[in-house]
């Protein structure tokens, strides 16, 4: 397998994470699936295609839904995801979808 096909990590990741990767990592840290410390550098797709699926079946017993959450992780998912939004704001992303998008 070349570096090319490893994940870069969270916090190298482009747009500052506000990519599906970078969701699925935010959700497995709201799950604690993984430590929120964990950027998933150098992951394999097939292990990050892994975690997915541990991410997936960890929401359904909420319908997918972050109202569905219970208080504690819904204040969490908030927590995690605010902090993710401002960094990539500060990095240049604009949640604005453009032509090529």
């Amino acid at each position: 397998m070349s570096n090319e096909d490893l994940y870069v990590g969270i916090d190298q990741d482009r747009c500052g994470g506000m990519t599906p990767t970078g969701t699925i990592i935010k959700d497995a840290w709201l799950f604690d699936l993984i430590p929120e410390n964990e950027t998933c550098a150098g992951w394999s797709k097939k292990r990050i295609l892994d975690l997915y699926d541990r991410v997936y079946a960890a929401w359904e017993p909420y319908g997918h839904m972050v109202s569905n959450l219970p208080p504690e992780l819904r204040a969490k998912h908030t927590a995690i995801h605010e902090a993710a939004i401002k960094r990539a704001r500060e990095l240049g992303w604009n949640p604005e979808l453009g032509e090529d998008d």
